[in-house]
């Protein structure tokens, strides 16, 4: 059995994040990390590996910058057996719906009977790319699930909702997305993290997938920013003494002002 995991190569939520000159996030200039969501689709690859037996094949997929190498070498530390990058100067910029083109052209030239993806990432958290890249390849997609089984060729996701639990199967070969409910991912251990710096690592442009520049980037993106500013630094807050009773009708005048109240 094949499986593929998309992961993304998210900005640090504790770095100094900020936009480029075109509006687009800057994922060059500042620290990264594999998104903590794709950690569950990584460690959800995994457990179904451990149940299906050595003959089970995890393949980390990922689109983005040099850097983006780090998300993988983490998958691959946790025990995945090998990674895919696609890597390219025109892919900057891209929408989900680019984004989801060049997962599906890589998935295609890739071994697979299961997709696994995170149920959004950390930093667009859109959460649609999971059933755009289904639909980019025919196949069902079952998404949010946070309790996954696998039986012959049967998948089974328990979906949680707001009002209701509901049951979904589905047939490989799939799109399978998995929500941060679906269990406590591992950390990579010393000899994992040994044991990664030996496993295949291969790097695809747009050219290997067959895709046209043009198709991809800023320039072919459906939604875009148009315009950002920085948070305006904070201020002193306001200090209220109550000296002669009145503490209680200035807190008050204060919240209603805000219309917290």
């Amino acid at each position: 059995m094949n499986i593929v995991v998309c992961v993304k190569y998210v900005p640090d939520a504790t770095a100094d994040r900020h936009f480029e000159d075109d509006n687009t996030v800057d994922r060059v200039g500042v620290d990264g990390l594999l998104s903590e969501l794709d950690e569950y689709a990584v460690e959800q690859a995994l457990q179904i590996k451990e149940k299906q037996g050595d003959d089970t094949t995890v393949t980390v997929l990922t689109v983005g910058p040099d850097q983006a190498t780090d998300a993988i070498r983490k998958a691959l530390q946790m025990g995945a057996d090998k990674g895919v990058h696609v890597v390219d100067d025109a892919i900057a910029g891209s929408d989900a719906l680019a984004t989801s083109l060049v997962l599906a052209e890589a998935v295609k030239k890739t071994e697979h009977d299961l997709v696994v993806c995170g149920m959004a990432s950390t930093d667009g958290s859109m959460g649609v790319v999971p059933a755009m890249l289904a639909e980019r390849l025919g196949v069902p997609a079952v998404t949010l699930g946070s309790e996954i089984s696998l039986e012959g060729s049967t998948v089974t996701i328990r979906r949680d909702g707001d009002t209701a639990t509901e049951t979904i199967e589905g047939t490989l070969p799939l799109v399978l997305s998995v929500t941060d409910q679906s269990g406590e991912a591992r950390y990579p251990s010393f000899k994992g993290i040994m044991a990664a710096k030996k496993k295949p690592l291969e790097t695809w442009s747009l050219a290997d997938l067959g895709l046209e520049p043009a198709l991809v980037g800023l320039s072919a993106a459906w939604s875009a920013v148009e315009g950002t500013e920085a948070r305006p630094p904070r201020t002193a807050g306001e200090v209220v003494t109550d000296e002669d009773g009145s503490g209680a009708t200035a807190l008050v005048e204060f919240l209603a002002s805000k219309k917290f109240i």
